[in-house]
C-alpha cells in the first residue's frame, strides 16, 4: 500500500491497520509533519517518501526523499511495485489531492479515496468505477447498493450537524468564533473539515461525491446526531436499508484494503469494530435547515451542474482559511460562496485542464 497524507487522521488509521495485518508499505507522503513521518519510516520502512515542503526535506530520515511536485514521486512509486496489486490511499487535504487521484488512475493503482476535492472538483474527469471511497457515508452507500433484489430509488447520507447543531439562532451561528466552530460533537478531525461540517459544506460536497460515484441524482442528506447511521438507500419496491456502525473510520479503510468482508487475508479476523449494541440505541432524523446551513441550498444546483463543484470548492477553501485566520465572520463563508456560485456557475468546464484553471481563477477573484 501507499499512503498519501500519512500523518493525518485517515493516514494514521490506515497505517495502524497495516501494522495490525502485516501489510507492506511501499511509500508514504505528507505535507510538513516530518517528525511523525520519521516515526512512520522507522516503523514501516517504505521504499520512498514524499514531503511537500522542500525546506523540510533535509529533516526526513530516508535515502529517497521526494518533495515539491508529487507527480514525480507517484511515477517512481509505480516503478517500485505492481500498481495493479497496490492500494494507493489518497488522504491528502484540499484541492492538491486532485492531480494525484487523476495520475493514480492513469498509473493503474487501486485508488482508495478520502480526498473530497478529487470528486467535488474533478469527478467528471475521473474513472470512478475504479475508486473505492473511504468516507463513511459513501462506503455505507456502496455497502447497501450491493443488493440485487430491487433497484435503488434514492440515496440518503447523514450529517451530525457539526458545532452549530444545537444553536437555533442563525444570527448566533453567523457570529460563531473559530474556537466554537471547531468543536465537533462526534468526530476528531482536522480544522478544515470540522469547519465544513459546521457550515454543511462538507455534506454538500458528499452529495456531489455520491453522484459521481454511483450515478444517481436523487440524493438527499438528513441530520442524525449520533453519527452511527451513515447512509440509507430507498429502493423502488418501497423498502429502505441503512448502514449502521460505530463512528470509526477504520471500518471503511479496512474494506478499502480488503481486510474485511471478502478478505484476502483469511487467517486474520474480519471483524474491525465491535458489534453494534442496539439495546438503548436511539436514532432520530432531522431536516437540514437552510436558514442555519445556507450553503446546503446549493444541493439541487450542483446535482444539475456537477462540474460546477470546482467553483464552490475553491471559494470554500479561501473563505474557510480566512475564517480560521480571524479575517472574516463564520457567516461570511456561506455568503461569499453563494455570491461566487451565482456569478460563475455557468463557466465552461469541458476538460480536466479547465478544472485546474477554474480553481485558480476563483482563488484569484477572492484573494
Amino acid at each position: 500500500m501507499i499512503v498519501l497524507g500519512s500523518t493525518g487522521s485517515i493516514g494514521k488509521n490506515a497505517l495502524s491497520l497495516a501494522w495490525e495485518y502485516g501489510l507492506s508499505v511501499t511509500a508514504l507522503a505528507c505535507a510538513s509533519n516530518y517528525k511523525l513521518l520519521n516515526t512512520q519510516i522507522k516503523d514501516f520502512a517504505p521504499k520512498l517518501v514524499f514531503i511537500k515542503d522542500k525546506k523540510l526535506a533535509k529533516n526526513v530520515n530516508h535515502s529517497r526523499v521526494f518533495c515539491g511536485d508529487i507527480r514525480e514521486f507517484l511515477r517512481a512509486c509505480a516503478n517500485e511495485c505492481d500498481s495493479s496489486k497496490t492500494t494507493l490511499i489518497n488522504a491528502l487535504v484540499g484541492f492538491g489531492g486532485l492531480v494525484p487521484s487523476k495520475l493514480a488512475g492513469e498509473l493503474g493503482f487501486n485508488l482508495a479515496l478520502a480526498n473530497k476535492e478529487s470528486l467535488v472538483a474533478g469527478g467528471a474527469f475521473l474513472d470512478t468505477t475504479k475508486i473505492t471511497p473511504i468516507d463513511s457515508e459513501h462506503f455505507g452507500l456502496k455497502f447497501l447498493l450491493t443488493s440485487k433484489l430491487a433497484e435503488p430509488k434514492k440515496l440518503i447520507i447523514t450529517a451530525s450537524g457539526g458545532a452549530v447543531v444545537d444553536i437555533k439562532s442563525p444570527k448566533k451561528i453567523a457570529s460563531l468564533s473559530p474556537k466554537k466552530a471547531l468543536k465537533h460533537p462526534n468526530w476528531n478531525m482536522g480544522a478544515k473539515i470540522t469547519i465544513d461540517s459546521a457550515s454543511m459544506a462538507n455534506k454538500l460536497f458528499e452529495v456531489l461525491e455520491a453522484y459521481h460515484l454511483y450515478g444517481i441524482k436523487n440524493i438527499d442528506a438528513l441530520i442524525e446526531r449520533t453519527s452511527k447511521v451513515h447512509a440509507i438507500v430507498s429502493f423502488d419496491d418501497g423498502s429502505s436499508t441503512a448502514h449502521i456502525s460505530l463512528p470509526d473510520m477504520r471500518l471503511a479503510i479496512a474494506h478499502a484494503l480488503s481486510l474485511a468482508g471478502n478478505s484476502r487475508i483469511p487467517s486474520q479476523t474480519k471483524q474491525v469494530l465491535p458489534d453494534f449494541d442496539f439495546l438503548g440505541a436511539k436514532f432520530a432524523f432531522e431536516k437540514i435547515s437552510l436558514k442555519k446551513y445556507p450553503i446546503f441550498s446549493l444541493k439541487n444546483e450542483v446535482l444539475k451542474k456537477p462540474k460546477s463543484g470546482v467553483i464552490i470548492n475553491a471559494a470554500n477553501d479561501v473563505m474557510v482559511a480566512r475564517f480560521l485566520a480571524g479575517k472574516c465572520a463564520f457567516g461570511d463563508i456561506a455568503k461569499n460562496i453563494l455570491k461566487i456560485y451565482e456569478k460563475y456557475n455557468n463557466i465552461d468546464i469541458s476538460s480536466f485542464e479547465d478544472v485546474l484553471e477554474a480553481d485558480l481563477m476563483i482563488r484569484k477573484v477572492l484573494k
